[in-house]
């Protein structure tokens, strides 16, 4: 059976401001996959990343999300003043549960993540790499079936960044569908099995993990890892 398509864009323009962020993009993603994104800085990635989420809507063209439960993950989370279990605790609150059983999912969550001790820790006083696991906590109790992250390990340590990558790579393991950005060609070769290549707003390869990073594959993706500007 044909898993199911989660995603599709169909001529995707994007204009924000003066900036013609995403042209003429057409992509399906399917249920299941493991994708990342990869290309320079203001490439796209980010644009591309919020559309699918629907943060953002296309100045032209259509955006088809299928209806299942999507969380995001930016590279600097967003912490209220709280306590740990509280910043998981309130977006299930907000979504109709009882607190009383919000606060027991949360802690579940944080037990899932690896931080379970610091509940009652506030999340402002958490490390880049704990706050990121904090994020992907409220991933997981709020039982996304798609994950999205924007450059989720760029400003953590290698160990963060390995609790981090685990803990991807579980949740894709357990059935989650991952699309991220990252710049980290080792992340993208351990946890990818899809790439695309945006740059200056247009999608310009779409492969297999193994082939984009065939040496001997022509193409604009070739230019990329070699470091070349467009």
């Amino acid at each position: 059976m044909s898993a199911a398509i989660l995603f599709e864009l169909q001529a995707v323009d994007l204009h924000l401001g003066a900036v013609h962020a995403l042209k003429a993009c057409d992509l399906r993603i399917q249920s299941g996959e493991r994708v990342a994104l990869v290309g320079s800085n203001g490439g796209g990635k980010s644009s591309l990343l919020r559309c699918l989420h629907g943060l953002i809507e296309p100045s032209r063209g259509r955006v088809l999300r299928a209806s299942v439960p999507q969380a995001m993950v930016f590279q600097r989370p967003w912490m209220l003043r709280a306590s740990a279990l509280s910043n998981v605790a309130l977006g299930l609150w907000l979504r109709g549960m009882a607190w009383g059983q919000a606060r027991l999912r949360a802690r579940e969550a944080l037990e899932r993540v690896g931080l379970g001790e610091l509940a009652e820790r506030s999340g402002l006083a958490l490390s880049g790499g704990q706050q990121q696991r904090l994020a992907l906590a409220r991933a997981w109790a709020l039982q996304a079936q798609v994950l999205l992250l924007d450059e989720p390990t760029a400003s953590l340590d290698p160990a963060g960044k390995r609790e981090v990558e685990q803990l991807m790579g579980e949740f894709a393991a357990g059935g989650m569908t991952l699309i991220f950005a990252t710049h980290n060609l080792g992340q993208v070769k351990r946890l990818a099995d899809r790439v695309l290549y945006v740059e200056q707003g247009r999608l310009l390869d779409d492969a297999p993990t193994d082939r984009f990073f065939d040496p001997q594959r022509p193409g604009p993706a070739a230019a990329f890892l070699r470091g070349d500007l467009m």
